[in-house]
């Protein structure tokens, strides 16, 4: 569901940015400048669709190049988001009620979601699977940030009001629950080690290698 939502706002800003939209204060930025945010939107409904896939166990187990192949291209539209949030909020005018708090807020998870998918990346090239799967969940749920932030804005704004620290703080909050929500998930997964084997005990041994020399 998360992931849907900022699928559907996308797909109405790129149906906007299409056509000869009238120029507003929330839609002049990106109709001066709109290749930052097509890219943002494109390569977020790619990451949040498809990589909703790759967390699913029977996929990995029947679909083990599928996997593998999805998630080369998950890197790259995962990279492509947070390095299009980072344009964007470095190089876009701000908004009223868009402050410095925001502006760090947006900095600093989009570089999170960048060093988390590097991480990433590192792992699985180490053949470190748990680890990898641990950064990859970190870097999906900074991803899904927006989705949640409908929720948090809708429901803190009701008992906060609108106003530009209240905005930051509840947009933070978003991005926070989803940190918290990943962090729970990777803890409660098993981890499946193989059992050591057991070694016959020394007199044991001793036994058995007496009775092959008699025999």
């Amino acid at each position: 569901m998360l992931s849907l939502i900022p699928v559907i706002a996308g797909s109405v800003r790129l149906a906007e940015l299409s056509g000869d939209p009238e120029v507003t204060a929330a839609n002049a930025r990106f109709v001066a400048s709109p290749l930052p945010v097509v890219l943002h939107v494109v390569s977020a409904t790619l990451y949040t669709l498809v990589g909703a896939f790759q967390f699913s166990p029977n996929i990995r187990r029947r679909w083990p190049r599928w996997h593998r192949g999805a998630g080369r291209v998950l890197v790259v539209a995962g990279l492509t988001v947070a390095g299009s949030a980072l344009w964007m909020a470095q190089f876009y005018p701000r908004i009223e009620g868009s402050g410095d708090l925001l502006y760090l807020f947006r900095m600093a998870f989009a570089t999170a979601m960048v060093v988390s998918i590097v991480l990433a990346f590192v792992a699985i090239r180490r053949r470190e699977i748990a680890r990898h799967r641990a950064w990859m969940t970190r870097a999906y749920a900074l991803g899904l940030g927006a989705g949640t932030q409908v929720f948090t804005l809708w429901i803190g704004g009701e008992i906060f009001g609108r106003t530009e620290l209240s905005n930051a703080l509840l947009m933070g909050t978003a991005w926070s629950i989803n940190l918290v929500v990943a962090e729970w998930a990777i803890r409660r997964r098993p981890t499946h080690r193989r059992p050591a084997r057991k070694q016959p005990a020394r007199g044991a041994r001793s036994v058995v290698a007496t009775g092959r020399q008699h025999v």
